[in-house]
Formats: C-alpha cells, sequence, structure tokens
C-alpha cells in the first residue's frame, strides 16, 4: 500500500478515507515535496490527528519514558524551560517524538480512548497500557506544554493523544507494581529478553556456561541484564560501571561477581580492567547510553563471543569496521527492542529478583508527584 500524502493537522486537509490505512502506519505518513514515502520510523513527520482509521487505537497519554541516549543528548544541549521548549518543537514539528540527533524515542503509557473495530491488539478502551513501540514511530500530539515537567528526569508527565497502529505492540500494566515502575522496565524489556536467548544458545552451542560481561551494569537495561543472564544459566557475571557511586550500588547485589570501575569509552583502560578481574567476556552486552564504545566492547570480547548493542548511541559502522580492523572473529548483534515474550519476562525478573526490583524503585524515590 501506497503512503498517503497527507497535510499536518490543523491545515484544513480532509480526514484520508479509512479504507487507506495500513498496519504498518504507511497512511500516517506525510510525505514532503522532494520526499519518498517511507515507514512511520524513518519519516520526517507523522499526521498526529486523533480521528483513527478502523484498524487504529488512540491512547490519552499520561507519562512519556525518554530513552536514555536521547534524554542525554537533549539535557547536554538544554536546561530548564529550553529543554522542555525543545521535546515540545520536536513533537510540534514531527507529530512524533524522535530526537534528531539519535533518531531515537521512547515510550510511554497511558489509558485507551478509542478502539478501530479492525484493531487485532486486544485493548479495550480503559486499559491503562504501557507501549511497546518506539515514541520515534508513534503519531503523538501533546496538548498541556509539559508544564509538570522540570527536565529533570527522563520520565515525562504528559497530556494529549497518540495512536497505535495495527502492528504495533502495547501490553496493560500489571496491577501489582507502580505504573511508572513497571514502564522504566517495559522500556528495556527487549534487552534482557535478547540476553535470555544469547546466553542459553551459547550454552547449547559451547556445552558450557558463558562468561558473561555487561557494560553499563546499573542502569536499567544492564542490571536486567545480568539478572536475565544469570537466570539463564551464564557462568561468571561481570559489571562494568563508569563511577563509584554506581560500583557501590552493584556490590553485594548478587547481580555480578565482579563490578569493575572503567570507562567503556577507553579501549585499553577497559581491557586493562577487564583483564585484571575474570578476563574476556563471551557475550558482552553494551547498555551505556554514550557515544565510543564500540571498539573498547571488541576488545573485551573472546573470539567466537557474541556482542549485543543496545545502546541507541552505537555507531553501527564503527562496530563494524573496528572488529574488521582489530581482526576480531565475533558476532555482532542489535537489540531491536523485540523478543517474543520481552515484557513478561522483564516484568518477572522485577517482581523475583529483590536486588533488580531495589535498583528500579531506587530511580523512582527521587520524584515527589
Amino acid at each position: 500500500m501506497e503512503s498517503a500524502q497527507v497535510a499536518r493537522p490543523g491545515s484544513g486537509a480532509p480526514t484520508p478515507p479509512a479504507t487507506s490505512s495500513s498496519p504498518y502506519g504507511l497512511h500516517r505518513v506525510i510525505v514532503g515535496p522532494g520526499e519518498r514515502p517511507s515507514l512511520p520510523q524513518a519519516a520526517r513527520c507523522l499526521d498526529d490527528r486523533p480521528e483513527i482509521w478502523p484498524d487504529e487505537v488512540r491512547v490519552s497519554v499520561e507519562t512519556l519514558n525518554l530513552d536514555a541516549a536521547s534524554y542525554r543528548q537533549l539535557r547536554g544541549s538544554y536546561a530548564g524551560s529550553a529543554l522542555r521548549q525543545a521535546v515540545l518543537d520536536i513533537v510540534g514539528e514531527r507529530g512524533k517524538m524522535q530526537n534528531p540527533v539519535t533518531g531515537s524515542g521512547g515510550m510511554l503509557i497511558g489509558t485507551v480512548d478509542e478502539v478501530g473495530p479492525q484493531s487485532p491488539l486486544g485493548l479495550r478502551p480503559g486499559d491503562r497500557v504501557a507501549t511497546l513501540v518506539s515514541l520515534s514511530l508513534t503519531p503523538l500530539r501533546i496538548t498541556d506544554g509539559l508544564a509538570r515537567w522540570d527536565g529533570e528526569d527522563e520520565r515525562v508527565p504528559a497530556q494529549g493523544h497518540a495512536i497505535l497502529f495495527g502492528r504495533s505492540i502495547a501490553a496493560t500494566l500489571p496491577d501489582d507494581l507502580d505504573p511508572e515502575l513497571a514502564l522504566m522496565v517495559m522500556d528495556v524489556c527487549g534487552a534482557p529478553a535478547l540476553v535470555d536467548r544469547v546466553v542459553r544458545e551459547h550454552r547449547a552451542r559451547a556445552g558450557e556456561p558463558p562468561a558473561v560481561l555487561v557494560l553499563g551494569g546499573a542502569g536499567k537495561s544492564g542490571s536486567l541484564s545480568l539478572a536475565a543472564a544469570r537466570r539463564a544459566g551464564a557462568g561468571h557475571l561481570t559489571a562494568v560501571v563508569p563511577v563509584q557511586a554506581e560500583a557501590d550500588l552493584l556490590r553485594g547485589t548478587g547481580l555480578a561477581d565482579d563490578v569493575v570501575l572503567a570507562d567503556a569509552r577507553d579501549p585499553l583502560g577497559l581491557l586493562e580492567a577487564v583483564e585484571a578481574a575474570h578476563g574476556p567476556a563471551d557475550v558482552t552486552v553494551v547498555c551505556v547510553d554514550v557515544p565510543g564504545c564500540e571498539h573498547p566492547s571488541i576488545l573485551v570480547t573472546r573470539d567466537g563471543g557474541t556482542i549485543i548493542y543496545f545502546s541507541m548511541a552505537t555507531s553501527f559502522s564503527a562496530a563494524a569496521l573496528g572488529a574488521e580492523g582489530l581482526a576480531a572473529d565475533v558476532r555482532m548483534l542489535v537489540g531491536n527492542g523485540y523478543t517474543p515474550g520481552h515484557a513478561a519476562l522483564a516484568l518477572d525478573l522485577l517482581r523475583s529478583d529483590a536486588s533488580v526490583r531495589a535498583l528500579f524503585e531506587g530511580r523512582l524515590a527521587p520524584r515527589a508527584d
């Protein structure tokens, strides 16, 4: 199906006919002069109007959760009201939250307003949900000017609406968890699910538990990846963190056998620190939200091993060329955020591992609202 060429909301253009909808959201892509039709992720601008097509769902937004790489970049460029305005400008201009520098977005929680009669998502009006697809491809309109957001956290209280397509993914929020706690877990649930799969595959192939190294082990995706690796039967677990405070946070939790203090962007420094601990890993998981970790992650991975890149700050060309230049025989995987059953697995890790839960709940503590 071809993408519908529609004007931005407010232009007076009529709503396209319902029969033009696509489960991939192609009908929401706005094709400007000289632009080629694309999927919503790659599109510069989406149609964010609230009227839904038969296979769509409209969600009333409660909280946006900006991904770590995007928030870090924005926080480094703007402060206070300027940061708030930067996010508003992005959403206003693009009809979605897609950081033009990182290309990433995040996810949201909200309440289902309306469900099209042909929607396959199994949602009902009144359901409180977390979207499991990126804000970078989700039509979004903000109506409150983000007045309640102080910019000090990637969790953004917001009012407005978002649109889910026929092929979108959303999960009903569990009754036993704080909604924002569940949001934080679901935001990174693709990481532990893929780590679980890779660790189990390595055990089956090599006949022994793999040594696993997690760069950014104290973060959301990092701590869940450590817990998933342990459950999947990993051998030695090493966590790399950049500052002493994070090392102190992890030590004693049982999530890692070794906690290494090192800069994951420093190739030789990281290698020296890892070798002084347990040594290079069979599986290396990159959960650091800053660029420059591509070559160091290759150096600390054994030949025949696997590197999983979950950071949106990763330069995949740098990773590929780095492996070639270092003559490293490593498999490199892009964590795409989706593995079947990923939300259920991550939530189960949170419920069953007190250390993981404490780390996540500690992130909620500073918020008083």
